[in-house]
């Protein structure tokens, strides 16, 4: 097994080899990482699922002892992989209040920022792209074509 990271590297189905692509994945990958889905509304008006979150989106918690709390992102660790947000903190035990350390996964985006003209490019990009259409409860078409069976040399021919 490779000690490096490779941006080449596709997949593998080993946990082991999983953990060492996160782990060992320099910054600018990493920013992929923390992606965090559209709610529906977002989805339906840009054309996409998730998004790299960036600090001032507009997020809620999905899972967990704190869902259904909302609050703006206050910073990103790409380090950690790790997401803070606004509001969201708790006691420790001298007193002083520490910021929880979310993961994107048990987020969703409310609102986005749309000031930098890196992202509003790639929402314009996902946007010309047709949306997905689903076909809930249709049976794919079958096309008209027969098959012909394979011609099998039997005693009686």
């Amino acid at each position: 097994m490779k000690k490096d990271w490779s941006p080449k590297w596709l997949s593998s189905c080993q946990p082991r080899k999983q953990r060492k692509y996160v782990l060992n994945a320099p910054l600018h990958a990493r920013r992929k990482l923390v992606s965090v889905n559209l709610s529906k509304p977002l989805r339906e008006r840009f054309g996409k699922r998730s998004m790299p979150v960036r600090k001032g989106d507009e997020v809620v918690v999905m899972r967990g002892n704190l869902r259904g709390k909302t609050g703006s992102v206050d910073r990103v660790s790409l380090a950690k992989s790790r997401i803070y947000v606004e509001g969201l903190k708790r006691k420790k035990v001298d007193g002083s209040d520490v910021s929880l350390a979310l993961v994107p996964s048990n987020l969703q985006i409310t609102k986005m920022v749309l000031e930098d003209k890196a992202r509003q490019e790639v929402l314009e990009k996902a946007g010309t792209k047709p949306a997905k259409k689903k076909t809930a409860g249709k049976k794919a078409e079958v096309s008209s074509k027969k098959i012909k069976a394979p011609k099998t040399k039997g005693k009686g021919e």
